[in-house]
């Protein structure tokens, strides 16, 4: 069905036509006109409404889909590799013995504290 854009939509002196586009208001004269008119990708309308609308991919950009869906794959083999490496460098790590002995310290008793002395002072009085 053959529908024109109205003169007052924002469409209309662009110098292009879109492919696809979505419109609010049909007015009928002489023409159909769109009024209220949003200019739409075709992936918009497959992704938002995939019972109404798919689409087709060419054959080039389905053998290019499949290069391109190879490459990825192996980048993301190449990116697990790494990690793997990266964890196993790790586990090493931990279970290295390590030559600084730990110790256990505790809140107080750290060598630039102060003690508090053994015999506290007798109390006069009360």
């Amino acid at each position: 069905m053959p529908c024109h854009l109205h003169p007052t939509s924002s469409l209309y002196g662009m110098g292009y036509s879109s492919d696809y586009v979505v419109y609010h208001e049909l007015i009928m004269t002489s023409k159909e006109f769109m009024q209220c008119v949003t200019s739409v990708e075709a992936e918009w309308l497959a992704e938002l409404g995939p019972m109404f609308y798919s689409v087709k991919e060419s054959i080039h950009s389905i053998e290019e889909g499949k290069i391109k869906a190879a490459e990825r794959k192996k980048q993301m083999e190449d990116e697990l590799k790494e990690a793997e490496a990266e964890l196993e460098a790790a586990r090493d790590r931990e279970m290295a013995p390590s030559s600084v002995r730990s110790r256990i310290i505790t809140p107080g008793h750290g060598p630039q504290t102060p003690r508090t002395p053994r015999s506290t002072p007798r109390r006069l009085g009360f």
